[in-house]
């Protein structure tokens, strides 16, 4: 009888605009436990949906990835999420408007804000995103558990207009550049 030993995992806090989108696309990705969509950071404890859509709350919509950094090394996490999302636009990601829409990074050791950090840098020094990076980089304060009906959005609701739309291209996106990545 084998043993099978579990690789170790971390966590780190990705808001790229809606949750749904980052979910849906993190969670075709190999290496990646699990995905939960949530709020991160902000002012007020356990917000709701309707709260956080007012844009006063101070949360980022985010995911809450957990993923084995032995089969998916950070950087590429970083990569897939950058080439994902829309990280030049300030408090928007599309038709989402609000500083709940923000493009960020919320880390859980000093070693992963060091390498996102670097990475944005490295970003914003060689141009390619044609403009500058606006992701905000700092450690995770709070993350609170979006409500039920908001997780694994797009899987349960594929034909629903915004995800025919919106988060449908961004997972087209991810299996076309990264389709080596997939599950």
């Amino acid at each position: 009888m084998s043993s099978e030993t579990q690789s170790p995992v971390e966590k780190i806090y990705l808001a790229g605009g809606c949750f749904w989108c980052t979910e849906a696309v993190f969670g075709r990705v190999r290496g990646v436990v699990k995905v939960v969509s949530g709020y991160a950071n902000g002012q007020i404890a356990n917000p709701t949906y309707e709260q956080v859509c007012t844009g006063t709350t101070g949360h980022a919509e985010c995911v809450e990835l957990t993923f084995e950094p032995q089969v998916l090394p950070l950087d590429k996490v970083l990569h897939i999420f950058f080439a994902t999302h829309d990280p030049t636009t300030l408090n928007r990601q599309g038709n989402d408007v609000g500083p709940q829409y923000r493009s960020g990074i919320y880390t859980t050791t000093p070693e992963q804000l060091a390498q996102a950090q670097a990475f944005v840098d490295k970003l914003n020094a060689s141009g390619q995103m044609g403009a500058p990076v606006v992701t905000e980089v700092e450690p995770l304060q709070h993350f609170w558990n979006a409500e039920a009906y908001h997780q694994d959005y797009f899987d349960n609701n594929p034909r629903q207009p915004y995800c025919t739309y919106v988060v449908a291209p961004k997972v087209d996106k991810l299996e076309t550049r990264f389709a080596d990545w997939l599950k």
